[in-house]
């Protein structure tokens, strides 16, 4: 039995070799751009789910003290900007957990504010969160208490593991 030369399908398997070749890069690229956008929508979701956390808290908060003029209705915390940028769903998980240390704060005395302020600070200056197994701390830098909403702006930034 006589086994035909190679050299008449080698055309055929290189084009053959190309078309697979072709059909595994466009399916990275297309994995690429796929996870790409789903990880824009993921972080776009998550960031909206943590607005509606707020505006309920809000919510509840401006009826159950809608008649009350001098007192703390609303808690925004916003994340000053670190040099090398930390990722967006772990300042936005840090941001979560304060807002929920915070929210005691709700439906006190804006008068009062030096003595919260002085207990907040001493309470969270350099307070460690954990965060996807990693520890980041906190540093409160600037409080504003303006028409019964309480901004603060804080500083995030990883730990550095001390060597023993």
């Amino acid at each position: 039995m006589r086994i035909p030369p190679f050299s008449r399908y080698r055309h055929i398997s290189q084009i053959a070799a190309v078309f697979v070749l072709g059909a595994v890069v466009g399916a990275v690229v297309y994995n690429a751009v796929f996870q790409n956008s789903y990880n824009l929508l993921w972080l776009s979701n998550q960031d909206l789910e943590i607005q509606i956390k707020q505006y309920e808290d809000d919510i509840k908060t401006l009826k159950k003290y809608r008649n009350q003029q001098t007192v703390i209705r609303e808690i925004k915390i916003r994340s000053e900007q670190q040099d090398p940028p930390l990722d967006p769903v772990i300042v936005k998980a840090i941001i979560v957990q304060l807002g929920d240390d915070l929210d005691v704060l709700r439906g006190r005395n804006v008068f009062e504010i030096d003595t919260y302020s002085k207990f907040v600070r001493t309470l969270l200056n350099e307070k460690i969160y954990k965060v996807r197994e990693k520890e980041y701390a906190v540093e409160i830098k600037t409080m504003l208490l303006m028409e019964g909403m309480l901004q603060i702006w804080v500083d995030v930034h990883p730990v550095k593991v001390r060597n023993p």
